[in-house]
């Protein structure tokens, strides 16, 4: 019962869409009305204000730190264990996906992505940040960097942690199946590079008005 608990705690808190929060707080149109229309970080840089981009960034990764941080260090006292730690990844990972607070319109989640990866295991979450920042510094494409980081990732959960145990297989089983969430959600993204239209990271964009 307490697993199942942890598991709707973990996807309402992963429903808290910070890139709408943000924008609320800095007077910024709601980042589901332009641009791309996704509520995420990215997005929300196209208002070109940084300091909300940041915030939205630090935000939705640490939204999916926390909750699995937490559950993996302190469930087990209340009877949550690995195959909870998994549960709880795949939860608020869905959150941010579909939010319930604002109408299941939620973002691509690539940083609730590595927030969950990063408190699975500090060295698999680095892996996966270093594949992205490799990636976005040669090629400028942030869909790109985090295509390939979630294409990687279990690999790298592979080599670094093992799947010899039901613990450890039922995490790997999340991290496969978020990258493929991720990767579905970048779906648009995908045509885009094929077809030479994507944007790259720097390229100008008109900023969004302010509400004001």
């Amino acid at each position: 019962m307490n697993t199942i608990l942890f598991g709707i705690g973990a996807y309402l808190i992963g429903s808290i869409s910070f890139a709408v929060v943000v924008s609320k707080l800095f007077g910024l149109s709601d980042p589901r009305t332009y641009g791309s229309k996704n509520p995420g970080a990215t997005n929300v840089l196209r208002s070109g204000n940084k300091i909300a981009a940041l915030l939205t960034l630090l935000g939705d990764g640490f939204k999916g730190w926390v909750v699995v941080w937490a559950t993996a260090h302190y469930g087990a006292q209340f009877g949550v264990e690995d195959k909870g730690v998994a549960l709880v990844a795949v939860a608020v990972f869905l959150g941010h996906l579909w939010p319930i607070y604002t109408k299941f319109v939620g973002g691509k989640g690539v940083a609730t992505f590595f927030g969950v990866v990063l408190g699975l295991d500090p060295l698999l979450g680095l892996a996966a940040l270093l594949t992205w920042l490799a990636v976005a510094a040669l090629f400028r494409y942030s869909s790109l960097a985090a295509l390939l980081s979630a294409l990687l990732a279990p690999v790298y959960f592979g080599l670094l942690i093992g799947a010899d145990e039901l613990g450890t297989q039922l995490k790997l089983a999340a991290v496969i199946f978020m990258s493929v969430l991720l990767i579905y959600r970048h779906n648009q993204n995908i045509g885009n590079l094929l077809a030479g239209k994507e944007s790259k990271i720097g390229a100008k964009k008109k900023p969004a008005h302010s509400t004001h």
